[in-house]
């Protein structure tokens, strides 16, 4: 069997495999390449308005206290927040929920300065595949990234066999004559 054959029997049928996971994961990384952009995928982070050289003076259990007092959160002990994002810069902290809420807590003065859902973590997690279950993550959406490897690898061959085998004839025409 010829080479060329080949690849265009394994991009051929490894093209349907891919098919469903790999729209899935382009959806997600076109919301994921727009989050910071759109703010329904990801709330814009916010700034104190007051500037404070050095760091606060607030406590981190000062800081605990006034993200448990956030409902929407629905925190009620440390170990459940999903993260917590310190923007010194900013003069904020994040504190991420796994509910998938947001809060933002000014620094300063512990005033909630955005509340809102963050959609952006749900699209990490169906771009990876780990939304869906731990092993489709595993045995779907990694088979089908090396697919996918395998499908621009031999994508390429099939664009440039017809150039190589033009130049090759040319090269041996002129080699004749």
């Amino acid at each position: 069997m010829k080479i060329g054959k080949l690849l265009r029997d394994i991009h051929h049928w490894a093209s349907p495999i891919a098919m469903l996971p790999l729209g899935i994961i382009i959806v997600a990384g076109l919301f994921l390449m727009l989050k910071k952009d759109v703010d329904w995928i990801q709330p814009p982070t916010q700034r104190s308005a007051i500037e404070v050289t050095g760091p606060p003076e607030t406590t981190l259990a000062e800081l605990y206290a006034a993200a448990v007092a956030i409902e929407e959160l629905e925190i009620t002990a440390w170990e459940e927040f999903d993260r917590i994002d310190i923007r010194s810069d900013r003069g904020i902290a994040k504190f991420i929920a796994p509910n998938r809420w947001e809060a933002q807590i000014d620094l300063v003065t512990l005033e909630t300065l955005s509340l809102q859902y963050r959609r952006s973590d749900l699209f990490e997690q169906i771009h990876d595949g780990s939304f869906f279950a731990d092993w489709v993550k595993t045995f779907i959406f990694l088979p089908v990234g090396v697919i996918l490897l395998v499908l621009w690898a031999t994508g390429i061959w099939l664009f440039v066999e017809p150039y190589w085998k033009r130049w090759q004839r040319k090269k041996k025409r002129a080699g004749r004559g």
